[in-house]
């Protein structure tokens, strides 16, 4: 994990039995609240990764979106978005994963990717790794090379990097 001065840490919500019981939330919106605290995430990512080919940034829904789309701006790449289905309007490909609490399906623009471009995925927590693994199962299948898999907490409990196979990962926070 890299040096910061701020603690990121403080600023992460505890919610227990969310969204169901059982499940404690870690909630990000008082770092989001925090003009410090997100301006040090966007630091903290845009210095690892600010000299490293990086053609596009993926930002899985939603709260990846906030933290993809600026180190897109900041590394001068692209920013494609994984969503939800019905959500994109083009042609796109599909992946069905499962979570800690469900199962759900995230899908891309067929023609987000081009073979060979060099992804950085990016989201804002690693669980069971259903979500990340399938971003990238989208992004491999585009013909994308994943440079790096960046997260501003890991739950390790959940064991979700042994679910992304040897795809590198970054977190900021682990808990």
């Amino acid at each position: 994990m890299q040096q910061t001065s701020i603690d990121l840490r403080s600023m992460i919500r505890d919610i227990p039995d969310f969204p169901e019981p059982g499940i404690l939330f870690r909630d990000i919106t008082p770092l989001l609240a925090n003009p410090e605290g997100l301006k040090e995430v966007n630091r903290l990512l845009v210095e690892r990764y600010r000299d490293r080919r990086i053609d596009k940034v993926v930002g899985i829904e939603s709260r990846g979106f906030i933290f993809g789309a600026p180190l897109a701006l900041a590394l001068g790449a692209g920013f494609i978005p994984a969503r939800k289905p019905g959500k994109l309007p083009h042609k796109t490909v599909e992946e069905t994963y499962t979570l800690e609490y469900g199962s759900n399906v995230l899908t891309m623009h067929e023609d987000g990717i081009e073979d060979g471009e060099q992804i950085l995925v990016v989201d804002d927590l690693l669980a069971t790794g259903g979500t990340l693994g399938a971003t990238c199962n989208l992004i491999e299948r585009l013909g994308g090379e994943i440079v790096e898999i960046a997260v501003l907490i890991e739950l390790t409990a959940l064991g979700g990097r042994d679910n992304l196979g040897d795809r590198l990962l970054h977190t900021l926070l682990q808990y």
